[in-house]
C-alpha cells in the first residue's frame, strides 16, 4: 500500500463517518473529500471541478426540473384523481396508492413523488381509521422502490451509468435497469401492501401539523365543468371527501347563504366554499371550477372605476371617449402581456391586531389597483362571513391568501402590518399546460431511451422547452433542483476517479474477495448488494453509490466477469434504505407525520431488504450473467 492509498483511504474513511455523523450538511462533507484530495495531490487542480460538467449531474439536475413542471401544471394531480379509488377496502387502497407512487417514482424525482401523495395518504388513512403511519411508511418504501426501474428514477442510478461509461462499456440506456428493477417494485410492493401492520401504530398528535386550517374561498363555475350540471346537494357529496362543505351561493350578485339543496348549479354561478387551502386545486380540477379572485378585474371594478372618473365631472367630447377607450384597451394588453411574463406566487398573511387593514376590505384596500394582488381566501376562526369575498371585512386574526408578484406581496406586507407566514404551492391544474409538460417529459424520455439523443442533452432540451412554454415558472427552474444533492455528485465524482487513479478500489476489491469470498463471483456479488444496501441506510444513496461504483468494478476486474452485474448490484443496493429515517429523504418525510422513533424503521424495512436480496441475486445472474 502506498502512501496514495493511504491518503484516498483516509479522505474516504473521514468521509463515511461524517456521513453517518450527520453533523454538517452531505454536500458539504462532498467538498471537503474533493479539496482535500486536491491538496493531498490525489487530483489535479484544473480536473477539481470537472464533476459539475458531468452529464449524470446535469442530467439529475434537469429531471427535477422537468417533475416539478408535471407538478405544478396539475398533470400529475389528474392521474392520481383518475386512479386512487374512492371507497375501497384497506388493502385496495394502499395498493393503488404504494403502486402509483412507484409508477411516478420511476418517471420523476421520487421525493417529489412522495411530497404529491403525502397528503392523499393522511386522507386515506383517516378514513381507513389508521394510523397514519401505517399507510405513509408503506408509501415511502414503494416510492423508493420505483426509483429502481428507470435511468431517470433516482441518481444512483444516473451515477452507475456514468462509471460504466467510464469504464469503457458506454452508458446504460434507460430502460436496462427495468427488468431487475421492476421485478424487485412488484414483489416488494405486494410484499408492502400485506405486510403493513409490521409498522408500530404510533400516535401521533394531530395532523393539524401538516392542514393550514379552512379557508372560505370563491370558485366560479365554468362551462363545460362538471358541476354545471349538478346540485347542491351532490356537489357536496363530492366535496366530503376533501372535508369541504358549500356555504353560499352567488347567481347574479345576489348572495344565498342558505340555497335548498336541490338547487341546480348553473354556468357562472359562484360557489362561497369552506375547505383546506390544499385542497382548492383539487377542487378547482375535479369540478370544473375556477377560483373568483385569480382572474381579471370584472365589470364590477370596471364600473367603479368609471364612476370615480364620472364622479371628477370632468364632461369629455365623444372623440375624447374614445382616445381614453382606446388608450385603456391599449393598457390593458400591455398589462396582460407583462403579467404574463412575470411569475406569479400565492402567500399566507395573518392579520395582527394592529395591522392597518384590520376592518377593510380588500376592496377598500384596493389590493388589485395598487398592488395588483388577489385575495383569494380568507380563514377565519369561529365564524363566518355571509358577505362577498371582495367586500368582507378583514378581523384580526385572519389569514389571508393572496395572489400576486413577488415584490407586491412584500410590499403589501409592510404596508399593511400583517405578518407573512408562507408560500403556497397551490396546484390548479392547467390541461393545455399539463400535456404540455407531459409531451415534453415523454420527448426527453424517449429520445434518451432509444438513444437519439444522449441523456444529458434530451432532458436539457426539455428543461429549455419547458421555460419557453412556461410549464416551469423561470423562478421556479432553479428553486427545483435539489442542490446539496447536485454539489454531493460533482464533488465525489472526482474523488471517485481518484480511488481508481491510485489502485485503491482494486485493493479494496482484492481484501473483499481474498478475505470474504475467496474467489467467488456470487457470494462477492451477493456481497457488494449487502455491503451497500448496509451503507445506503446510514448515508446519502447518491454518496453510497459512488463510493462503492469503484469498488465494485474493481472487484468485477478482479474476478474476470462483467462489470455490469456488479454495477447494477449497487444500483439496486443504493436505492434500498429501509432501516433507517436518514439513508433516504422520503423515510424522513415521514418520521414527523408517522409519529416514529429512530428504530420503527426496521420492523417493516429488515424484512423488505431481506426479500430485495433474494429477488435480485438470482436476477442480477439471469439478466446479467457473469
Amino acid at each position: 500500500m502506498n502512501t496514495n492509498q493511504i491518503l484516498i483511504l483516509a479522505i474516504l474513511g473521514s468521509t463515511v463517518a461524517m456521513f453517518m455523523w450527520g453533523r454538517w450538511r452531505h454536500d458539504m462533507v462532498a467538498m471537503f473529500a474533493l479539496l482535500a484530495s486536491v491538496v493531498g495531490g490525489l487530483i489535479a487542480p484544473e480536473q477539481a471541478f470537472s464533476g459539475f460538467g458531468h452529464p449524470a449531474v446535469i442530467t439529475v439536475a434537469c429531471v427535477l426540473v422537468l417533475s416539478r413542471g408535471l407538478q405544478l401544471t396539475g398533470a400529475v394531480d389528474v392521474l392520481v384523481r383518475h386512479t386512487m379509488p374512492a371507497n375501497a377496502g384497506t388493502t385496495v387502497s394502499l395498493a393503488a396508492l404504494v403502486g402509483l407512487g412507484a409508477l411516478l417514482s420511476g418517471f420523476m424525482n421520487n421525493v417529489g413523488a412522495m411530497a404529491l401523495l403525502m397528503p392523499m395518504a393522511l386522507q386515506l388513512a383517516n378514513r381507513l381509521d389508521l394510523p397514519p403511519g401505517r399507510v405513509l411508511m408503506p408509501l415511502a418504501f414503494g416510492t423508493i422502490l420505483g426509483g429502481m426501474t428507470t435511468l431517470i428514477g433516482t441518481p444512483p442510478n444516473l451515477i452507475v451509468s456514468s462509471f460504466r461509461a467510464q469504464s469503457g462499456a458506454g452508458s446504460f440506456s434507460m430502460f436496462d435497469f427495468t427488468p431487475i428493477g421492476l421485478s424487485v417494485a412488484v414483489i416488494g410492493i405486494v410484499f408492502l401492501v400485506l405486510a403493513w401492520r409490521l409498522v408500530p401504530a404510533r400516535k401521533t398528535q394531530s395532523n393539524s401539523d401538516f392542514e393550514t386550517g379552512s379557508y372560505m374561498t370563491e370558485l366560479r363555475v365554468l362551462e363545460g365543468g362538471k358541476a354545471a350540471s349538478m346540485t347542491l346537494r351532490e356537489i357536496e357529496v363530492a366535496l366530503e371527501n376533501a372535508d369541504a362543505q358549500v356555504l353560499g351561493l352567488v347567481r347574479r350578485e345576489v348572495y344565498l347563504s342558505a340555497p335548498r339543496p336541490s338547487t341546480r348549479v348553473r354556468v357562472d354561478d359562484i360557489l362561497a366554499i369552506e375547505a383546506d387551502v390544499d385542497a382548492l386545486g383539487e377542487l378547482s380540477s375535479a369540478l370544473g371550477l375556477k377560483l373568483e379572485e385569480s382572474v381579471k378585474p370584472k365589470k364590477e371594478d370596471a364600473e367603479e372605476n368609471s364612476e370615480k372618473i364620472r364622479s371628477n365631472k370632468n364632461i369629455k367630447t365623444d372623440k375624447e371617449k374614445t382616445q381614453d377607450k382606446d388608450e385603456e384597451k391599449n393598457s390593458e394588453e400591455k398589462e396582460d402581456k407583462a403579467l404574463a411574463q412575470q411569475d406569479i406566487v400565492l402567500m399566507e398573511f395573518a392579520v395582527l391586531p394592529a395591522s392597518v387593514i384590520a376592518g377593510l376590505s380588500a376592496q377598500d384596500m384596493r389590493l388589485r389597483s395598487r398592488y395588483g394582488l388577489n385575495l383569494l381566501a380568507v380563514s377565519r376562526e369561529g365564524s363566518r362571513s355571509k358577505s362577498r369575498l371582495r367586500t368582507m371585512t378583514v378581523q384580526a386574526g385572519d389569514l389571508l391568501l393572496l395572489q400576486g408578484q413577488a415584490d407586491a406581496l412584500a410590499e403589501f406586507g409592510v404596508d399593511s402590518g400583517c405578518v407573512p407566514l408562507a408560500e403556497r404551492d397551490l396546484r390548479i391544474p392547467n390541461k393545455r399546460k399539463a400535456w404540455l409538460a407531459s409531451a415534453i417529459m415523454l420527448f426527453a424520455v424517449g429520445s434518451a431511451a432509444f438513444g437519439l439523443l444522449p441523456a444529458a442533452v434530451s432532458f436539457a432540451i426539455g428543461v429549455l422547452a419547458s421555460m419557453a412554454l412556461r410549464t416551469v415558472p423561470l423562478r421556479a427552474v432553479y428553486e427545483a433542483i435539489d442542490w446539496p444533492v447536485i454539489i454531493l455528485l460533482a464533488a465525489l465524482i472526482p474523488v471517485a476517479g481518484a480511488m481508481q487513479s491510485t489502485g485503491t478500489a482494486d485493493l479494496i476489491a482484492r481484501f473483499l474477495l481474498d478475505s470474504v469470498a475467496q474467489g467467488n463471483a456470487i457470494i462477492a456479488l451477493t456481497l457488494i448488494l449487502v455491503v451497500t444496501m448496509s451503507l445506503s441506510d446510514l448515508m446519502n444513496n447518491a454518496a453510497t453509490a459512488a463510493v462503492m461504483c469503484p469498488i465494485a468494478i474493481g472487484t468485477a476486474g478482479a474476478l474476470g466477469v462483467s462489470v455490469d452485474s456488479f454495477l447494477m448490484a449497487v444500483a439496486i443496493g443504493a436505492s434500498c434504505s429501509f432501516l433507517t429515517p436518514i439513508g433516504h429523504q422520503n423515510n424522513t418525510l415521514i418520521l414527523g407525520p408517522g409519529g416514529f422513533r429512530f428504530g420503527d424503521y426496521w420492523r417493516l424495512g429488515l424484512p423488505l431488504e431481506l426479500l430485495v436480496v433474494a429477488i435480485s441475486v438470482p436476477m442480477l445472474l439471469l439478466v446479467w450473467p457473469l
